[in-house]
């Protein structure tokens, strides 16, 4: 017969299951409503025998329990060996009942040799001692197969009933699903009560409405692809601890998960993505004593109709829709956060290594010569190679498929970031620096107090403090972690600062930290900032009374050298009150003043130490200036510049002076012989008077 596949409607009559540990008849039932399409397709079958249909159908609709009719064919029975049995009906017997047999409770050890039943269609030999599945290869009509409550450890023997539609095998010992590839017409699968610890060998089973594996060993539920036709999975009294796979059944409509060891909704959210699941049953499991349980389910499977036998009402169902939405803003705004994190991190890391490549760390690849060029391509985390070895603790934290396809999206242009956290701007990479030119609200420059720069160039730094003087005039504290300071002469470039409290020089691509003298003169430099921290150390009178000892006789040094003008200008651009000093000490010579060699005035008694030493130390320390790199390497190409002039003039003077000694020489030897030639040539020209004095008349005229 041709296979009409009805609606499956399960009613609530026939979908009350046995949850207490001896259920009725001793089997975990299922819905009735998987044995309606079976029973319609006999129901055609015996249409001329209403009393066999009539014995069928309620065979069917009492949930499988035993026939209670009396047949004579039991009588026929024969041994024929040793657990073997051979079984013959009589044609009235067959007329009876003829596509149906009941060999239930008769201690059958194997499956008897059917003689003469090629029509038969269903088969009952459960509650026997069964222990292998044989002699069923004549019977190619069988559609309905019940072999519960036997000792079969192994599914096989079932190749040749590829018309079998019901393969009940509940209450058996068996370990491994298997041995069903040829069963693609199954639509109803019962193996509980079993030893199976693992889903497997069941995506052919396309037809597959009604699986049942309840009373198993079942630890996850997975490996449930390609059964496009399951309606109802029973998994009831498993130890299953997480639900997968569930999401990409798209026909399933009851799920039975009670009594396992489910503690998380993490673990069951596949249930969620389900279009088509209305019943779930999830009581006896850790998850349901929670007091949040109902809510929570609701909330994340908003589709269902039932949960745990209990009826959802429309309260239910609006209380847990507010529940959603809330839960969805909530994992929106932590998305969010959590883009922003690794938007953070990738563009932290692509400064680390930028910065690696500028200090010559690594060599650039391909794609880092490509991004220079501005050419855009899709982030790949890059690792940070080299003596960076920048951490982050949020690395190694998990996001969802919604936050990683974001994060392909991130460019690896983004080699800056500009953060503002609480009173702190942080600054990554050279490129932050232009951010600063934008306008900043008042609230937020009036907050921050503290500036981090991380892989960015001091001489870069220095050309924006007049900047940050004026956007954060509330700057207390510095902060520098890789950024080529060398040399202490760069400190002097803070001055153009009005005030420091703290100051913060991490030893990471900072060679000057290792300087033991760089604190003090770091003190003797911005002694005018009154500075009361240095790499989060106090600092005490003494180390200011040292930093004087060992750097004071360098400012005079250098304003020394310096010449007046130049000095005066220092003192007109110093934040002390230049007007009064001038006019308090003009008739001093200028070095008493560079000295600090004068006495403070009477009305000035009241000012503070600070005020002391804004008037005394500024005008010698303001010619400890900072050249930039670039404008220091000017002038040494100046310089070089002007070298080679003044090598190249003297070595031409040199030559010229060679040359005239080397002529004087050879004139001093030629000397002798040229006066001898020119005494003899005078004598011979005189010989003749009258002659000599007519040429030389003869040569005045010419030359008139």
């Amino acid at each position: 017969m041709p296979q009409i596949k009805q609606p499956y409607i399960p009613l609530s009559t026939n979908v009350i299951e046995k949850f207490s540990p001896n259920p009725k008849y001793g089997r975990e039932t299922m819905s009735l409503g998987a044995f309606g399409e079976l029973s319609n397709h006999l129901s055609v079958k015996t249409k001329s025998r209403p009393s066999s249909h009539n014995a069928c159908s309620n065979n069917i609709h009492e949930d499988l329990h035993p026939l209670k009719d009396s047949l004579n064919y039991l009588r026929q029975l024969s041994r024929s060996g040793p657990g073997l049995t051979v079984l013959h009906r009589a044609a009235e017997d067959k007329a009876i009942c003829p596509d149906k047999l009941n060999l239930e409770r008769h201690n059958l050890t194997a499956c008897p040799i059917f003689e003469g039943e090629e029509q038969l269609r269903l088969l009952y030999l459960q509650h026997n001692i069964i222990t292998r599945i044989q002699n069923l290869s004549c019977l190619q009509r069988l559609i309905f197969l019940d072999l519960y409550d036997n000792q079969i450890e192994e599914i096989s023997g079932l190749s040749a009933l590829q018309a079998l539609r019901v393969l009940m095998l509940g209450k058996n010992r068996i370990q491994k699903i298997s041995n069903l590839e040829n069963l693609k017409h199954l639509d109803v699968l019962d193996l509980h009560g079993n030893q199976i610890s693992k889903i497997e060998n069941i995506n052919h089973l396309r037809d597959l409405r009604v699986l049942n594996l309840a009373r198993n060993q079942i630890r996850h539920v997975e490996n449930l692809n390609g059964l496009d036709s399951l309606t109802e999975l029973n998994l009831r009294n498993n130890n299953i601890t997480f639900v997968r796979d569930v999401d990409i059944l798209p026909s399933l409509q009851l799920l039975y998960l009670s009594f396992n060891n489910i503690s998380r909704i993490n673990d069951i959210l596949c249930l969620a993505d389900s279009t088509s699941l209305s019943d779930v049953t999830l009581d006896g499991n850790p998850i349901a004593q929670e007091s949040w349980y109902r809510q929570a389910i609701l909330a994340h499977m908003l589709q269902l109709r039932q949960l745990d036998m209990k009826r959802i009402t429309e309260e239910e169902r609006r209380t847990a829709s507010v529940l959603a939405r809330k839960e969805e803003e909530k994992k929106r705004e932590s998305h969010k956060q959590a883009l922003l994190k690794e938007k953070k991190r990738i563009a932290i890391c692509n400064a680390a290594r930028q910065w690696d490549i500028q200090q010559n760390r690594i060599t650039p690849t391909m794609s880092d010569l490509n991004n220079r060029d501005g050419v855009n391509s899709l982030h790949k985390p890059c690792p940070l190679n080299g003596s960076t070895a920048f951490q982050f603790e949020e690395e190694k934290r998990s996001l969802d498929a919604v936050l990683n396809s974001a994060v392909q999206e991130l460019s690896v242009i983004d080699s800056h970031l500009v953060e503002v956290e609480g009173d702190s701007l942080c600054l990554y990479g050279s490129g932050a620096l232009e951010s600063l030119d934008r306008t900043w609200s008042v609230q937020t420059s009036g907050s921050v107090n503290t500036i981090s720069f991380t892989f960015i160039n001091f001489d870069d730094i220095v050309q924006i403090l007049p900047k940050l003087r004026i956007k954060f005039p509330n700057i207390m504290h510095l902060k520098f972690k890789e950024n080529n300071l060398v040399t202490l002469h760069q400190f002097n470039a803070l001055a153009h600062l009005r005030k420091l409290d703290q100051l913060t020089v991490e030893t990471q691509g900072n060679p000057v930290v290792n300087f033991t003298l760089w604190k003090y003169y770091v003190l003797f430099r911005l002694n005018n900032f009154n500075i009361q921290k240095i790499n989060n150390s106090e600092v005490t009178q003494n180390d200011i009374v040292l930093s004087e000892r060992l750097f004071g006789i360098l400012s005079y040094v250098a304003s020394a050298e310096l010449p007046q003008y130049k000095l005066i200008t220092f003192l007109e651009e110093s934040s002390v009150n230049s007007s009064f000093l001038f006019s308090v000490h003009r008739k001093k010579p200028l070095h008493h003043l560079l000295k600090g060699e004068y006495k403070k005035p009477p009305a000035e008694a009241e000012e503070g130490n600070d005020n002391k030493r804004l008037v005394v130390d500024t005008p010698s320390r303001t010619s400890l200036n900072y050249i930039p790199q670039d404008l220091l390497n000017e002038k040494l190409e100046e310089i070089k510049g002007k070298k080679a002039f003044c090598n190249s003039y003297v070595q031409d003077l040199m030559n010229e002076a060679a040359d005239i000694s080397l002529k004087n020489e050879f004139l001093q030897k030629l000397w002798p012989q040229m006066f001898i030639e020119l005494v003899r040539d005078a004598v011979i020209e005189v010989r003749d008077k009258n002659s000599y004095m007519k040429q030389c008349l003869q040569k005045i005229c010419e030359q008139k």
